[in-house]
């Protein structure tokens, strides 16, 4: 073990690395304020929807977001030259931490991984090379580092794309049906919108999809497969980039090339004065014990993480139970009806209760789907009738439909939500069962 984990190997990858990240993440800082996504996600909304138990994290007030997100900019930039390379990496892991769990309504799970890998990159001595810290420092200079900073990062994406790929291994994915209403409204994108709605182009990105999440990472270990499966990510990365207009991730994906390629081939493309290091010496750290202790655990939790849906009642597409956290990405198109009615404690009248008068646009697409958000709405409405003096019951009528299917009771109606708690590992009974006859719903796996 020794000799696989703590063999130094040069650090070309992993320099190369730092500053593509680093210059990605800057890019991710500053065009968040450009397009306009701090605005909608954080200035005009009236509350954001935190992950449940994290109501302290709360958006800065007035334009204070927009300060926020340039001095994560400007962090960005200093990773990418490596100077205060730890500091800076720490404080952006930090400040995307609180971005990513102080809001709901953007959730992705490219924001996810972001936030994995930069925690990741505070323990990485990604700043040996090629960086201010390193010219400042020469002590810091060098250019090996121990194996394993390498298999953190490949195991990390390893276990991204295997769960994605399986999560996509269910009946509508598999007959074209997700895609296709995908696809369906792109058809106005220039020179490709009519090529996108043909059914073979639908069946042909099911199948890639799950063919090339299971086997890109083992396709790029394998030297004879390398350069091959290379050239077909950075195709199946910019197609998704062009369609689908997912920000960064695609070409931070297509970057990760850098842990596979050798150090020689990346040298003669970028780094040619850097000397190779091949002493291949096994150092073994004191702190050997805590370092594997940490690392063993950090990835047992996300093996288990994406698997605690099983752990649920009822289908994960339906409820939405264990759906974050869990790589289950781009799966399903989905809609929904939501009314909300309030009932004074003492009384038998119900009235109707706007709250799209508290939420914006965005937020009000995307709540009407999702149960833990909805629940959280529910609460803010029964502090602010509170406020007024009023005790109030709150209940909820809700009807979901998935992938252009028939709608569906998603609520128990007579479930009085503003006195219910939410339950994080453990299945809310007044969120309906799944409809049995709907095509595709019910995984045939789990439900055997």
């Amino acid at each position: 073990m020794n000799k696989f984990l703590f063999k130094h190997i040069d650090n070309t990858g992993l320099i190369l690395w730092r500053v593509a990240f680093g210059l990605l993440i800057t890019i991710e800082a500053f065009g968040a304020i450009a397009t306009g996504w701090v605005r909608r996600n954080f200035i005009e909304p009236e509350f954001t929807f935190n992950f449940i138990g994290l109501d302290f994290l709360q958006p800065l007030p007035g334009n204070g977001m927009y300060f926020y997100f340039v001095l994560m900019g400007i962090f960005g930039i200093l990773i990418t030259i490596g100077y205060k390379y730890r500091f800076s990496m720490f404080c952006y892991a930090l400040m995307w931490t609180c971005v990513y769990l102080m809001q709901k309504t953007s959730y992705n799970n490219h924001y996810y991984l972001m936030m994995l890998l930069c925690w990741l990159m505070v323990f990485l001595p990604a700043n040996r090379w090629f960086s201010v810290d390193a010219n400042r420092n020469p002590k810091l200079k060098s250019a090996g580092v121990p194996r394993w900073t390498y298999l953190v990062v490949i195991l990390q994406v390893w276990i991204v794309y295997t769960y994605a790929s399986i999560a996509k291994i269910y009946p509508d994915w598999l007959d074209g049906t997700v895609t296709a209403l995908f696809m369906k409204g792109k058809s106005d994108y220039w020179f490709i919108g009519d090529f996108l709605q043909l059914s073979w182009v639908h069946y042909s990105m099911a199948y890639v999809g799950v063919l090339f999440d299971l086997l890109i990472v083992p396709l790029l270990l394998w030297k004879r497969t390398r350069v091959v499966a290379f050239c077909i990510s950075v195709f199946f990365h910019l197609f998704n980039s062009v369609v689908f207009q997912i920000g960064i991730f695609p070409y931070m994906s297509i970057a990760f090339a850098l842990f596979f390629f050798s150090s020689e081939t990346l040298q003669r493309r970028f780094l040619p004065k850097k000397k190779i290091y091949n002493e291949g010496e096994i150092k073994v750290p004191s702190n050997k014990p805590w370092l594997l202790a940490v690392f063993s655990i950090y990835f047992i939790i996300q093996m288990a993480l994406p698997l605690r849906h099983w752990g649920f009642q009822d289908d994960v597409l339906w409820n939405e139970e264990g759906h974050r956290l869990a790589w289950r990405m781009m799966l399903r198109s989905k809609s929904g009806r939501l009314n909300i009615y309030t009932q004074e404690i003492g009384t038998s009248l119900r009235n109707n209760y706007d709250y799209r008068s508290l939420l914006t646009k965005k937020q009000t697409r995307s709540i009407r789907t999702k149960p833990d958000m909805i629940w959280q709405l529910v609460q803010r409405i029964k502090q602010l009738e509170a406020e007024k003096g009023k005790d109030v019951a709150i209940y909820v009528t809700c009807q979901v439909k998935i992938n252009g299917g028939s709608y569906f009771p998603f609520i128990d109606p007579e479930a009085d939500l503003s006195a219910e708690e939410w339950l994080h590992f453990k299945h809310n009974e007044w969120i309906l069962p799944a409809p049995e006859d709907y095509k595709g719903l019910v995984d045939p796996v789990k439900n055997e």
